[in-house]
């Protein structure tokens, strides 16, 4: 089986999921953070929505100058509606469904590179930025934000299996 037909159920599930914390991220509450050293809840969520869209310079270059004018200037802005987190979750989504979708196997094994201002920070086979850099990322976070809602008393969505609040 090829690796992206293998990646992309997967990928659909963990992204429905994020979907999911996503809706319920009250817009109200934006400002909160469990502890001063943690993001604010609307800088994770919008962190969150923003990694899906990763997976498209992952699988279209081999390099990324986060540092650059340039690379600031394509990331999306932040949103402070839940709408908003949303369009940019779905956005990223559909680039990435077709960034994966028109992967090769030998696209996978290409080494990409992250960079700062021209100085390499890592510098590894596309698969390896997929798995670790995008997804497992990406399910760090949504794991941070399902706590938030927890500790604002939103009910959590099922992740893995049923939360205390949905059976």
């Amino acid at each position: 089986m090829a690796l992206a037909k293998a990646l992309l159920p997967e990928f659909e599930h963990e992204m429905a999921t994020l979907r999911r914390v996503l809706e319920r991220v009250p817009a109200d509450r934006l400002d909160f953070r469990p502890h001063p050293k943690s993001f604010t809840l609307g800088d994770l969520a919008n962190h969150a929505a923003t990694i899906p869209g990763w997976t498209i310079s992952t699988m279209t270059e081999t390099e990324l100058d986060f540092g650059l004018p340039e690379t600031r200037a394509r990331q999306p802005k932040p949103s402070t509606t839940t709408e908003g987190l949303l369009r940019t979750l779905d956005a990223g989504v559909e680039g990435a469904l077709t960034a994966l979708s028109g992967a090769s196997d030998e696209d996978f094994h290409v080494v990409w590179t992250l960079k700062n201002n021209g100085q390499a920070l890592f510098a590894m086979p596309r698969i390896a930025v997929y798995r670790g850099f995008v997804m497992n990322h990406l399910i760090h976070h949504r794991a941070q934000l399902a706590v938030y809602l927890r500790l604002l008393d939103v009910p959590v969505p099922s992740i893995y299996g049923p939360s205390a609040d949905e059976n």
